[in-house]
């Protein structure tokens, strides 16, 4: 008997070593784009590395991503160790308590992300979410086009100026669109180019009584113009289209120009992807009434539900997928022009990244200028350029985005769209006891 319980207990001592050596697994929750496609390329790196974790990763288009995550975090799930968010759920959750702060070493340099950026992922001095990329908007244009136009834009035009331009470069019959602008539905689609517009036009979304103000003279300003600019001088089917659409238009020479998120110009400036590669120049967002919120910012990051048994592997992947040497090591293995932007001052410092990108300086210079808590000439209560980060505004910010497509295809006027935008958001917010 004595023989049997020591194999027995040999036998259990092997299995526990061997559970102990198992890798931990960390199932990591993403948006199906470009720079997150890459970064799943480079899994092999960070598993070499660290062989103790191996990464199982859940890649989703940005609406289901939205939804399953929110839910996961929001019921305490656990289904994901590492969440892809964006600025807008960032400072929310981490005042719930649904995220664990990220821990930051001297090799990390917290000190060399971007100010905005950086600002916007801290609650309380501490860091809540790494940015994997960040983003600002600014125009895009025909240079080759302005050109023959007559026209010079100087750093920081004007909305004018730019229909001005759009109302000369329209060309249909030879395929070329005087303005391409998002017209799809939705808080993270048309309501994230449409809030700039509104901003720069003197507008707000809640007055600091917290009622919306989607029914006012701004606002109307705003849409008239963004409706008429694009019956006039927008591609056909424009209320379907939104950043890929435009971007799938814009590089095949059909654009003259576009409005939208800095990180669009790596691809148009690609020949690989870009017809126009050699034609492209940028401005500054075009501004309106006042320059206050008239481009917008955004970063995707990486964070950590407070739910997640396995802390300390998904801080070694964060680390490692935010930090400078994640940089290099894209910029080695697919070149300079591929690596992810919008996060840390040292990029665009790098000679070698200034070289292929000659974007660098209007994007930097857009993503600075952005300001969180101040993004509208009256005073608003709430936080962030293109949304406002209370957990009511998803709901609003789709269902005035569809009111502003219909708007858009005819379906409604610009009148009818703002006024049931109104009623949808003085609900929305009665409801959730902001005001009586």
């Amino acid at each position: 008997m004595k023989r049997c319980y020591l194999k027995a207990g040999v036998a259990l001592a092997i299995a526990g070593a061997g559970f102990a050596h198992a890798a931990t697994e960390l199932v990591i929750a993403t948006v199906n784009n470009g720079h997150m496609i890459e970064m799943q390329k480079l899994t092999p790196f960070f598993e070499k590395a660290n062989p103790d974790i191996k990464l199982k990763w859940v890649t989703l288009e940005e609406g289901t991503l939205r939804q399953r995550v929110t839910t996961d975090i929001a019921t305490k799930g656990g289904q994901f160790d590492v969440m892809t968010i964006g600025l807008y759920e960032a400072p929310i959750w981490s005042k719930k308590g649904w995220l664990k702060p990220i821990a930051t070493d001297a090799a990390y340099d917290v000190d060399d992300l971007l100010p905005a950026i950086r600002n916007g992922l801290s609650t309380d001095g501490k860091l809540y979410a790494a940015p994997f990329y960040g983003e600002s908007s600014m125009l895009m244009y025909r240079k080759d086009l302005a050109d023959k136009a007559g026209i010079k834009f100087s750093d920081q035009p004007t909305w004018a100026e730019v229909k001005a331009f759009a109302d000369k470069a329209n060309d249909p019959k030879a395929g070329v669109y005087g303005m391409c602008l998002r017209g799809k539905p939705g808080w993270g689609d048309n309501m994230a180019f449409l809030s700039t517009l509104v901003n720069t036009n003197g507008g707000q979304w809640f007055d600091m009584q917290w009622k919306p103000q989607i029914d006012t003279k701004a606002w109307k300003d705003a849409i008239t113009f963004y409706v008429d600019l694009m019956k006039k001088d927008g591609p056909p089917g424009a209320s379907a289209n939104s950043f890929n659409e435009n971007l799938a238009l814009f590089n095949e020479g059909k654009c003259a120009a576009w409005v939208d998120a800095t990180i669009a110009a790596s691809f148009i400036s690609d020949p690989k992807q870009s017809k126009v590669a050699d034609k492209v120049a940028f401005a500054q967002a075009p501004t309106a009434s006042t320059p206050k919120g008239a481009n917008w910012l955004w970063s995707w990051n990486l964070a950590i539900p407070a739910s997640s048994t396995k802390d300390e592997a998904a801080q070694k992947f964060i680390k490692w997928a935010t930090s400078k040497d994640y940089i290099n090591l894209v910029a080695k293995e697919t070149g300079w022009a591929s690596v992810p932007t919008g996060t840390r001052k040292s990029t665009y410092a790098n000679p070698e990244f200034q070289k292929v990108a000659k974007f660098a300086e209007a994007e930097k210079k857009a993503i600075d200028s952005a300001n969180l808590t101040d993004s509208t000439l009256p005073k608003s209560p709430y936080v962030g350029v293109q949304y406002a980060a209370i957990p009511e505004f998803q709901a609003i910010g789709v269902a005035v985005g569809q009111q502003m497509s219909a708007a858009l295809s005819g379906k409604v006027t610009v009148d009818q769209a703002l006024k049931t935008s109104q009623t949808a958001a003085e609900r929305e917010m009665k409801k959730a006891g902001y005001y009586k």
